[in-house]
């Protein structure tokens, strides 16, 4: 897997990121600083790698899906850090970073000797992320973290599927997902902050605390109703229609937003003026209190409509609206490739293969794929000789002794 080149000013060219970091939160934190340009050492065991080199579908002899998903534009080294050398390599590399990033158990790192006090002594311009379960000042600060433990016990599984549906987790790891990005942001926020005190940060993200984040507006109203909000699934709580309806041959989302769009609804989409001068529809509020009786109504009205033929009518009455997608479709869309946001390149072992692209773009460029996900180990050489200044017979010392 070689480097692309790639003319797109990178914001974040020059920094360089020590990843010590498994699993998902850490390394999605580690993947969106990659994809604005730093350079992530990511480190992994020698013999296992990172837990989710054994997660999902293989690619190759050491990649999966799901490791691919959270590590692309990185770069593998693999250090033993329950050996002192290993911990020394760290250490070194972490002299010559501007971030490091960890989510050992509470105690960990610094029982390694890379904790934040300790790397701050030899690099006092690092700035040093912990990921926990819980935050590091609380009782729970020892607790291990795990996304869908974080998912009940903040609350989120409440608010998703059906009325009377018992709790429901996110389709994807939503909790650590918008922990890595909460601590991107975090890390971003502090390298700024560098540039005028000269000094680094200890910047510390608990799974929990930005669990509770998500709960977001629907948070608000429990507390100002003082009891949990009800389920609405696909359907939003305060905005009628809105949500997945079923024309005559496939699902749709039509949001209708505001009393203007209700009226071209029902007029220039539906051919139902009638709804349009009820006076139990004629406002939001309205349409919300009664939505008993016209969603009913206007689930029947849709089914005989083609799904294209709906969505056709309703852009010309400027009504937001959408397909509903599997998955795959929606990868392998011309709106996806469009934007390009699927990226093909060739594995040296598992032939031609796909990532996502970065989400970020910038005066009309996304941030490129510079590397795909890499192979375990496979930069730990280079890393080793351009960083550390280690010849041949060094690493060939270091990888007999199961080092590296």
């Amino acid at each position: 897997m070689q480097q692309q080149n790639n003319a797109v000013p990178l914001p974040l060219a020059g920094v360089r990121v020590l990843d010590l970091s498994r699993v998902l939160a850490g390394p999605m934190c580690a993947m969106a600083l990659a994809d604005l340009g730093a350079d992530v050492i990511k480190v992994e065991h020698p013999a296992r790698g990172d837990d989710t080199r054994d997660w999902g579908l293989r690619v190759g002899t050491r990649n999966t899906s799901y490791f691919n998903s959270a590590n692309r534009n990185k770069r593998s080294v693999t250090l033993d850090l329950q050996s002192d050398d290993g911990v020394k390599l760290a250490r070194e590399l972490a002299a010559r970073s501007d971030v490091v990033i960890q989510n050992f158990k509470v105690g960990g790192a610094e029982k390694l000797g890379l904790g934040y006090e300790q790397l701050r002594e030899i690099n006092p311009r690092l700035v040093y992320c912990s990921i926990s379960g819980y935050a590091r000042f609380t009782p729970e600060a020892e607790r291990p973290g795990y996304d869908l433990v974080v998912q009940g016990e903040a609350g989120v599984m409440a608010t998703n599927g059906e009325a009377g549906q018992g709790p429901l987790k996110f389709g994807v790891a939503a909790v650590d997902m918008f922990t890595g990005m909460y601590s991107a942001q975090a890390i971003l926020a502090a390298l700024f902050a560098r540039q005028s005190t000269g000094q680094g940060r200890h910047v510390q993200m608990a799974l929990y605390d930005c669990g509770l984040m998500i709960t977001s507006y629907y948070g608000m109203e429990a507390l100002l109703k003082g009891e949990d909000p009800a389920k609405f699934g696909n359907a939003h709580p305060s905005i009628v229609p809105y949500g997945v309806f079923d024309a005559a041959d496939g699902p749709l989302v039509i949001t209708v937003g505001n009393n203007g769009q209700f009226q071209r609804f029902c007029r220039e989409v539906i051919g139902r003026p009638d709804w349009a001068d009820d006076e139990r529809f004629a406002t939001n509020t309205a349409r919300s209190a009664n939505r008993d009786i016209l969603l009913p109504e206007l689930r029947n009205a849709l089914r005989q409509f083609p799904r294209a033929e709906l969505l056709q009518r309703l852009t010309a009455a400027q009504i937001p609206c959408g397909e509903v997608l599997g998955m795959l479709d929606a990868l392998q869309s011309r709106r996806t490739a469009q934007a390009g946001l699927l990226h093909r390149y060739e594995d040296s072992e598992a032939g031609p293969q796909s990532v996502l692209a970065p989400p970020y773009a910038m005066d009309g460029h996304r941030m490129p794929v510079r590397m795909p996900p890499p192979h375990m180990g496979e930069h730990t050489d280079a890393v080793l000789k351009e960083l550390l200044r280690l010849d041949d017979d060094a690493i060939a010392d270091l990888r007999s002794r199961g080092v590296i």
